[in-house]
């Protein structure tokens, strides 16, 4: 585990990805952090393949929307890698809960 494993927040499971009108069920595996130098949350991760997606998409970079149990945020799919997963980013409020207190970040770690 690296020093900054405990500043990271995240979420892996079922998903819900808007791409253009069309609407896909996903597994995702996400991570987020606070970045102090442009005071912005960056959130990311990979989506499982999916052949429907790779089919909608092409493999290029699209403008989505990502539902989670917790919450939904815009992003952008990119970067397929060798094993067919697009790489999800997105800035500001990500798609998972994120813990807003310091008793929130103890409950959780323990």
């Amino acid at each position: 585990m690296s020093e900054h494993d405990h500043d990271e927040d995240g979420y892996a499971g079922t998903a819900t990805l808007l791409v253009e009108e069309t609407e896909l069920e996903v597994e995702v595996e996400l991570r987020g952090h606070f970045q102090p130098i442009d005071g912005y949350y960056h959130w990311y991760g990979r989506i499982k393949r999916n052949d429907e997606l790779l089919e909608l998409t092409g493999g290029k970079k699209r403008k989505v929307q990502l539902r989670t149990p917790q919450g939904g945020a815009d992003g952008e799919i990119s970067d397929v890698d060798p094993w067919d997963r697009y790489r999800i980013t997105g800035t500001s409020t990500p798609p998972f809960a994120v813990p807003t207190s310091l008793d929130e970040v103890e409950a959780t770690a323990s």
